[in-house]
């Protein structure tokens, strides 16, 4: 399956301050491997890298009368450029609309005016 993705870059050949919009073919490589993951162990941003840590935790033997317990491991390391950051953010979001239309996410209502005044200078 193959999709195309408009990518602004320039090439060599452009003349300065041109830009080129550069097609962008999607090519699925079926030997990718799949990740599970069923937490988010660290997000962090250091100005030039989005980095995600994606977790699997894994529960400990259970023993008659004793807490249960486990162990949470790295599962996979994403590194994003700050555009696929911004992509990636901007996906989450429509998903996070369609998960509320299903009504399976609640939505936080927008505060309103709660009538405290504010001072603005």
């Amino acid at each position: 399956m193959a999709t195309d993705f408009g990518d602004k870059g320039t090439s060599a050949a452009a003349k300065p301050g041109e830009t080129h919009t550069a097609t962008v073919r999607y090519v699925d490589r079926p030997e990718c491997t799949e990740t599970f993951a069923d937490a988010i162990n660290n997000v962090y941003f250091d100005g030039q890298t989005l980095r995600i840590e994606f977790g699997v935790t894994r529960l400990d033997d259970v023993k008659a009368n004793t807490p249960v317990t486990g162990r949470r491991f790295p599962a996979q390391r994403m590194a994003l450029t700050p555009s696929a950051a911004v992509e990636l953010i901007n996906r989450m979001q429509q998903v996070g609309a369609a998960l509320a239309q299903a009504g399976v996410l609640k939505t936080n209502p927008t505060p309103t005016n709660t009538g405290v005044p504010t001072t603005t200078n």
